[in-house]
């Protein structure tokens, strides 16, 4: 299962989904879909709804494909990672058509659509890459920025490639692995970091200025070579390297704010995009 979970959009709505490479379909967040369909206000309004929904389909003789969902921990709306049931693409599309709702046949459309998209970046990257760039383009990003932004997406990739063979796959891990090293790199953990920028759960990335970036991906591919290098065995040994990542990254920092008289961690985020995007370097602001 990949562990890289992702968040998709019908009609303003988020929907959690996971990519599952070797089924290669969409596992998807049921109550989601639930809160969608029912207009549900919240996550446990749409969780209530499911539980008996699944309890009268079970009564009624459902089969098990309809009732028996695996489950994967997903972002709640707590910000907390907690199990929740998740269907595959037969499983969704039979529980759609357990609930009277107009919205039903439009998610089945967007469901194919979403489908579609994943399969056809599979066989070529580049269309997400493109996919990316005009993401960023409607919201007013500058060119640069993306640019810059789409190579921090290979560099975190080839990292998090580097900690599985290193042995480490949990979700929990890795993010405790970036904590180390953007600890170490900007003085601040991830948690902080969003706060001194005042993101609740907004991407940091895509909330830093061109040096913030920079910066980061030189501590990210400080990281992934010396763990080539090192070959550490499991969570100990690639905190270690994490650190020493952070620590390359931090020396060019210190020197670069030497040589400027200027902060490179900036409380800037996308709010203040004009700012962001035509920021040349770091200023505490």
């Amino acid at each position: 299962m990949n562990e890289n979970n992702k968040i998709k959009v019908f009609q303003d709505k988020k929907i959690r989904m996971e990519w599952n490479e070797d089924e290669q379909d969409w596992y998807v967040s049921v109550v989601d879909v639930i809160g969608v369909l029912t207009n549900q206000p919240t996550q446990r309004n749409a969780s209530t709804y499911w539980a008996v929904l699944k309890n009268r389909l079970a009564k009624e003789g459902a089969d098990q494909l309809l009732t028996n969902c695996k489950q994967l921990k997903m972002t709640a709306e707590d910000g907390k990672k907690r199990l929740t049931d998740v269907a595959n693409t037969e499983q969704l599309l039979r529980i759609i058509q357990s609930i009277p709702s107009p919205k039903a046949e439009p998610f089945k459309l967007w469901l194919a659509k979403v489908g579609k998209e994943r399969i056809d970046e599979s066989a070529d990257p580049e269309i997400a890459i493109d996919r990316a760039f005009q993401t960023y383009i409607r919201k007013g990003y500058s060119e640069k920025w993306i640019n810059q932004r789409i190579k921090t997406m290979e560099v975190r990739k080839e990292l998090t490639d580097e900690w599985q063979r290193s042995g480490v796959t949990k979700t929990e891990d890795f993010a405790t692995l970036t904590d180390i090293m953007t600890k170490e790199w900007s003085g601040k953990t991830t948690r902080e970091y969003k706060k001194f920028k005042d993101l609740k759960k907004e991407n940091l990335r895509d909330n830093m200025t061109n040096m913030e970036l920079v910066l980061n991906m030189l501590a990210e591919v400080s990281a992934t070579d010396l763990s080539k290098e090192i070959d550490p065995v499991g969570m100990p040994g690639s905190a270690r390297v994490a650190k020493q990542g952070g620590s390359v990254a931090k020396a060019a920092r210190e020197q670069y704010e030497k040589q400027s008289g200027k902060k490179v961690v900036t409380s800037l985020n996308a709010k203040n995009l004009k700012a962001l995007k035509d920021k040349k370097d770091g200023d505490d602001s």
